[in-house]
């Protein structure tokens, strides 16, 4: 029996070759347990490869959280910094992940918003992975509201925008001009 808690995370392109490795070690007869709070694409590719007749149980009816609200907005380069300012100082944000295309727009932006008064980690791909590993732990956990990333470095988040709206089962519509209080939880 191969049980995989995380299947998300172990199945990730760092992990995958040595999660088949280990498959060829275990018998033909083999029973494989995956569990994870994500099945993305690369779960079901794994499934539909390895698992003979698979039995999903599923305890969720969508995959995003009750109380979650996602937008994106597009701004140009000078204006991002004012944006995010905005938004902080007018919306009830609990947490944030921004996305850089670079390892230096990453540091100078989380530079920023600690100076505009936010609490603020970032990890991009120049970091050691177990400090990188360390940020977004204790992200998750709460330790920190906004978190400013390379579009790579979370590899939760790897995949273009269109599928994570696939997997998700959901729409990531661009930020309205006013956003309804009633999608604030009370």
């Amino acid at each position: 029996m191969l049980i995989m808690d995380e299947a998300d995370k172990l199945l990730s392109p760092e992990f995958q070759p040595s999660i088949e490795q280990l498959i060829r070690f275990v018998p033909a007869n083999r029973q494989i347990l995956m569990f994870s709070a994500t099945f993305r694409v690369i779960v079901k590719d794994f499934k539909d490869r390895y698992l003979n007749k698979p039995y999903v149980i599923n305890l969720m009816d969508e995959l995003t959280l009750k109380g979650i609200t996602q937008f994106y907005a597009f701004v140009e380069e000078r204006q991002k910094v004012h944006c995010l300012s905005t938004l902080f100082s007018k919306l009830q944000i609990n947490q944030s992940i921004i996305f850089c295309n670079s390892v230096n727009r990453v540091e100078l932006l989380a530079k920023k918003i600690t100076e505009l008064g936010y609490s603020c980690f970032y990890i991009h791909a120049k970091m050691l992975q177990d400090h990188r590993n360390r940020v977004f732990h204790d992200f998750r956990n709460g330790a920190c509201r906004n978190l400013v990333c390379t579009g790579w470095a979370v590899r939760e988040i790897w995949t273009p925008w269109y599928r994570i709206e696939q997997e998700l089962g959901t729409e990531i519509k661009q930020i309205p001009p006013q956003i309804d209080q009633a999608i604030y939880c009370q």
